[in-house]
């Protein structure tokens, strides 16, 4: 017996590139923030070093909470700053996210912050005596 032309299966999504962060704030509605950590090796020197993307995924059940591992999806945009989709949480998380000491915080123009000077000049030095020395 042939089947049924008019029913078909639903439409199958096209693969769509996947990540895999720790979700550092869900409180926003339907939106969370996840943190993808990636190595990437130095130009010159080759050594790998950890760097970090903060990406906003469209949360629809508000499943993820803080410290969870997730995985999440590309997707067209959803809004100004939202590009990805959850697909599934991994493993979950306390609800505590803990410092990393290894990453280094942001400032501006990524350089350290200059030491602040001193707010007293320190003493001149007394000048050299005029003249050529020999009178």
């Amino acid at each position: 017996m042939p089947s049924n032309p008019a029913v078909q299966p639903p439409p199958v999504r096209n693969r769509r590139d996947t990540l895999v962060g720790v979700v550092t704030s869900a409180k926003a509605a339907k939106t969370i923030t996840v943190e993808v950590e990636r190595f990437v090796q130095h130009a010159v020197f080759g050594k790998f070093m950890k760097r970090w993307s903060t990406c906003y995924a469209h949360d629809e059940k508000g499943e993820a909470k803080e410290g969870d591992r997730v995985e999440i999806a590309s997707t067209r945009p959803l809004s100004k700053l939202k590009r990805w989709r959850l697909v599934r949480v991994v493993e979950k998380g306390a609800a505590e996210i803990a410092p990393r000491e290894t990453r280094p915080t942001p400032t501006a123009k990524g350089k350290e912050p200059k030491a602040a000077k001193p707010a007293v000049k320190p003493a001149a030095k007394p000048a050299p005596p005029k003249g050529d020395g020999k009178g």
